[in-house]
């Protein structure tokens, strides 16, 4: 497979096995944010409402795009997966991939909704900061600024489920005029249609955003798999269109040059004179080779560039002093994107893979969680009103966190809405203190316990690589 020894090929495919098992148990470990609310208000049968989501968890992963995917591989710098003993890189994905396993089934097996995204991000710093230990050269071995966004996104966005779903709360109790919305449930009898219709579209919206989000990030370890142990044909996009790459990249020097000739220019010169300097490196490697016969440090030497060269245009459409048009910014902004293709992209198996295993994993495992969210964060049985408002909220905050390329968690967003819709009808009383708790250790705990294992078993299995 790839031109591989049996040894390494194995390895892979261990490595792509244990991914597709992190996705897996992703879906039983989540599910419940989805179908919690509509088995409580017993509005959809549970296995009805667990392959209804599956099916919606499986088409977010592939509607939702790869922006997530590439923020969670820009986690890990280029110069890590460019090692070129492979197994090392073997060791640095198998110990990732097992600390999150791990977490993530102990915290499944106790009933607590925790983070896959907290615990995925745990484990890629965790790798990151032990191979800084051992490095030959020094540097920096973690990507700072984007662990800073996913950090801050994912402490935001639980602030945003809960304080959003009590404004919703009190909407619905100003607005809705029907107070059965607000009723619990006292039967197995099955709510009004109107009521079923409304929990069923956002079970459904839950389970898209969902996939669109959490997916993703199966699809970003996938492709960190890829490029660590196979980087000769995934380093980079080998089926983009190249001619378009050149024409692009010739639109961002024209660009620039025309910047740097201005007379106005005086201050932030320096920032134009690198972009310069990076698109003549990128222009130097796609120009005179066909992609397939570039060498490895070849390809991860674009990789880097282009991702380089994307962050300092960024810089330098956001400056208010360097005289650039607007219509070059919109133009900068098209050509980088057209140009990333070349490093930004996944092919349609592992997408395919990574929602087959999503979808499937929603399916089994659903009913620890489940009975978390439905009975055990508030004091009171989960009515209509609650369900739908925390889930609304819920899809809501995450389609828009996909949208701007941040991993969120579904577990901390719609258990948070969950918490926020029981104070907005009863006040702090209503919450059950010990769950609340659990969860609030679950989260506090994450990161440290997955940096710690992660890069714990990393320098246990590069000694054992040699």
């Amino acid at each position: 497979m790839f031109g591989l020894d049996p040894t390494l090929t194995t390895l892979l495919i261990i490595c792509l096995f244990s991914a597709c098992a992190f996705e897996f148990i992703n879906g039983f470990h989540d599910t419940a944010n989805a179908v919690a609310t509509v088995i409580y208000t017993n509005s959809l049968k549970p296995w009805v409402a667990v392959i209804w989501s599956a099916i919606w968890n499986s088409v977010g992963v592939f509607a939702g795009g790869i922006t997530v995917a590439m923020g969670i591989s820009y986690l890990i710098p280029s110069e890590m997966l460019a090692d070129q003993n492979i197994y090392h890189s073997v060791a640095l994905i198998m110990s990732l991939l097992l600390t999150a396993i791990i977490w993530n089934l102990g915290t499944w097996y106790f009933g607590i909704p925790c983070s896959s995204s907290h615990t995925l991000v745990g484990s890629i710093l965790g790798v990151g900061l032990a191979y800084s230990l051992i490095a030959e050269k020094s540097g920096n071995y973690v990507n700072w600024s984007k662990a800073g966004d996913i950090g801050l996104s994912l402490l935001i966005s639980p602030l945003i489920g809960f304080s959003l779903s009590i404004f919703l709360m009190y909407v619905l109790r100003v607005f809705v005029r029907n107070k059965a919305i607000f009723r619990a449930p006292k039967t197995n009898d099955p709510p009004p249609f109107w009521i079923r219709m409304i929990l069923l579209l956002t079970c459904t919206g839950v389970s898209y955003s969902h996939g669109s989000n959490d997916g993703q990030k199966g699809v970003g370890l996938v492709m960190l798999i890829l490029i660590a142990i196979v980087p000769s044909y995934f380093a980079i996009n080998l089926d983009v269109d190249l001619s378009k790459i050149k024409y692009e990249m010739h639109n961002v020097t024209s660009i620039i040059d025309k910047t740097m000739s201005s007379k106005l220019i005086k201050e932030d010169s320096l920032e134009v004179a690198k972009i310069q300097l990076i698109a003549n490196k990128v222009n130097s490697k796609i120009t005179y080779k066909p992609l397939d016969s570039l060498s490895n440090a070849e390809k991860f030497e674009i990789k880097s560039e282009v991702t380089k060269l994307a962050k300092e245009i960024e810089i330098v459409r956001a400056s208010k002093t360097i005289p650039i048009s607007i219509q070059d910014k919109i133009n900068l902004k098209e050509s980088i994107k057209s140009v990333k293709t070349i490093t930004e992209y996944s092919p349609v198996w592992v997408i395919l893979m990574i929602s087959l295993s999503l979808g499937l994993g929603t399916m089994i495992g659903w009913k620890r969680i489940v009975t978390t969210i439905g009975e055990k964060i508030g004091k009171q049985h989960l009515n209509y009103a609650q369900g739908a408002s925390s889930e609304l909220v819920a899809a809501g905050t995450i389609g828009l966190a996909t949208a701007f390329g941040l991993p969120v968690s579904t577990t901390q967003v719609l258990s948070s809405g969950i918490a926020g819709s029981m104070v907005a009808s009863k006040g702090i009383k209503n919450l059950q203190a010990g769950t609340i708790r659990n969860i609030a250790i679950a989260w506090a705990l994450t990161l440290p316990v997955t940096i710690i294992l992660a890069g714990a078993l990393f320098l246990l299995f590069r000694k054992m690589a040699g």
